[in-house]
């Protein structure tokens, strides 16, 4: 039973609420899951990651990212109440027919959605996952944890989205906190009937990380690259929907398709022999191949001439190394630039003044006519650098760029300065 903030009951409400009351398997959107026959799939990850795959594009989470969440959570006034409070069936319906509201507005033309279903069918399917568990109740933690796996977008963004919720404001995981969003995300496959493979219990938590003592941010985005069994079809999840309009020219050996989409398998036993996604992940072979046979995934298509030139570019060593898994973040905020040892201590003339000064003083006087117009140009450089610190962070490449290159310049510049004055005192 999920209980207002109030106290009172919420199952009495009409709408969802009336739907919440049904068993999982009458609601509308079970019902349109149990028609795309995904239990023929033979392997659980697969399986889990498609029937996730089919929820999420069926209630249009595939057009929406985890900073559209955040907005509507911000919005709902949900980032200042503690992770573990209660909230109501109806301010859930709020939340989410907001989502679906703006990402209505955002739509092009040609590409509409109906909010209001998007928003049943999401909330039903929410309400059943916190139902699959008993005693269980509808939380911010719930609310956070669902929308942040179910809703589209990158995956290294998610996650670091998820580690602003579990972490301490050192930026240290709190191990409690990642084991209520462990709870609360595993409800999504028990909900599809996945839970004997994913099922959540008392020791995923530390078996995420069994090594670290201290888990920062790029620890945790490094469950991405090799994440535990609990999690393995979340990733599952993002690389289907990035395969699923890649085009293979080949023929499958077992359904006789002549073209593929998705992923493509190669049986690294028998010669030519390529399947499908959906002949494989059901477990279907022909002729002397067998389910036992090791198979090569493949998520795209190379042409002959193109895997030799890959071939002959790592032979002579021209292909760079493999990139990390994920961009690495700073493990601290960076600091801000320091100006006082380039802002004039006094108020500097125009440069006629400076050319007069130049031509009408001795020869002594000349380094102290250069040191003004050093100074003139590092005042120029320290507005410049104050007007980049004040305007809003963008952390493009062009605004990195910009500012290297006004410290490459500040250096020269004090190269020259410091050259100068050494020549002056030689003299």
């Amino acid at each position: 039973m999920v209980m207002e903030e109030g106290g009172q009951s919420d199952r009495g409400r009409g709408g969802t609420a009336e739907a919440a009351a049904m068993p999982a398997e009458g609601r509308q959107i079970f019902m349109e899951l149990g028609e795309q026959n995904l239990d023929a799939i033979c392997l659980s990850t697969y399986r889990t990651a498609c029937k996730l795959r089919f929820i999420q594009k069926r209630c249009n989470l595939h057009l929406i990212d985890i900073y559209n969440v955040i907005e509507a959570v911000r919005d709902a006034g949900l980032n200042a109440v503690e992770l573990n409070a209660i909230i109501s069936v109806t301010r859930l319906e709020n939340l989410v027919s907001s989502l679906f509201n703006q990402l209505s507005k955002r739509l092009p033309t040609t590409h509409t959605i109906n909010p209001r279903e998007s928003t049943i069918l999401l909330v039903e399917f929410i309400l059943a996952a916190i139902d699959c568990e008993p005693d269980s109740r509808l939380t911010v933690l719930s609310v956070k944890a669902m929308l942040a796996t179910l809703c589209g977008g990158k995956l290294v963004d998610k996650l670091r989205y998820v580690f602003s919720q579990v972490s301490d404001s050192k930026g240290v995981l709190v191990l409690s906190k990642f084991d209520g969003f462990l709870r609360e995300a595993l409800k999504l496959p028990t909900a599809l009937h996945e839970g004997p493979s994913f099922g959540y219990t008392h020791t995923l938590t530390r078996s995420c990380f069994p090594q670290q003592k201290k888990v920062m941010l790029n620890t945790f985005l490094d469950i991405v690259s090799d994440p535990p069994q609990c999690l393995i079809w979340l990733p599952l999840m993002h690389r289907m929907a990035n395969v699923e309009h890649v085009y293979h020219p080949v023929t499958c050996s077992y359904c006789r398709g002549n073209t593929m989409t998705g992923f493509r398998y190669r049986c690294l036993r028998c010669r030519g022999y390529q399947l499908c996604q959906d002949c494989f992940w059901r477990g279907n072979a022909s002729g002397s191949h067998s389910n036992q046979h090791q198979m090569k995934e493949h998520s795209s298509w190379k042409s002959p001439a193109t895997k030799l030139g890959r071939a002959l570019s790592r032979t002579l060593g021209c292909v760079s190394s493999r990139e990390p898994p994920h961009p690495i973040y700073p493990e601290e905020p960076e600091r801000t630039l320091n100006l006082a040892n380039i802002v004039p201590t006094r108020p500097i003339g125009n440069n006629s003044e400076t050319m007069l000064l130049s031509s009408s003083v001795p020869e002594s006087s000349k380094s102290l006519a250069a040191a003004q117009r050093m100074n003139e140009e590092h005042a120029l450089i320290a507005a410049y650098v104050n007007r980049l610190q004040s305007s809003p962070r963008v952390d493009s490449p062009s605004r990195q760029d910009e500012e290297h290159k006004l410290i490459a310049r500040y250096t020269s510049r004090l190269a020259e300065t410091e050259g100068a004055g050494i020549t002056n005192q030689k003299n």
